[in-house]
């Protein structure tokens, strides 16, 4: 396994719609294993084949349990509700802003095998699940929000979701 540069905002990799997965092989297997040892040496949640130079249909998630979720040809099937809050993305490191998503996302992908199956989650997960899916069409998160928060306005946002949360 090696750890991959995370491609940033800028290269215009970013900016492209990635192709099927259509070889379910070793070298496939290999990239899996350097984006889920790139991800954990990051720090992030999530992560799509294109931030990591690779224009295929494939991304990572971590779910709330801290189990990783390998989504080949991801589409999502599903979703409900609605859930507003803090966003970020490796490729723009340290900028966050403010996005809504759907509160639950349902999934249909493919193992690293091939085999198809599908996966819901809500909160975070089901954030990460739109995140990284949209990186396989060539958008990024800041297209959701008005604009990245400036490190004021990040203390302030915290600070009050702190302040809901004692309550």
């Amino acid at each position: 396994m090696a750890i991959r540069k995370i491609v940033e905002r800028g290269d215009p990799i970013l900016a492209k719609v990635c192709r099927p997965v259509t070889d379910f092989n070793a070298r496939l297997h290999t990239l899996l294993d350097d984006m889920a040892e790139t991800l954990e040496e990051s720090g992030g949640v999530g992560l799509a084949a294109p931030q990591v130079g690779i224009l295929r249909r494939l991304c990572i998630v971590e779910d709330s349990e801290g189990e990783l979720i390998e989504l080949i040809n991801p589409e999502i099937v599903a979703y409900e509700g609605e859930q507003t809050g803090l966003e970020g993305c490796l490729s723009i490191p340290g900028r966050y802003g403010i996005v809504t998503r759907p509160y639950k996302v349902r999934v249909r992908a493919q193992d690293r095998y091939g085999i198809t199956f599908e996966v819901e989650d809500e909160d975070l997960t089901a954030r990460c699940f739109c995140h990284e899916i949209e990186h396989l069409d060539g958008h990024l998160f800041t297209e959701h929000c008005d604009h990245l928060l400036s490190d004021k306005e990040m203390e302030e946002y915290l600070r009050e979701q702190e302040e809901e949360n004692r309550e």
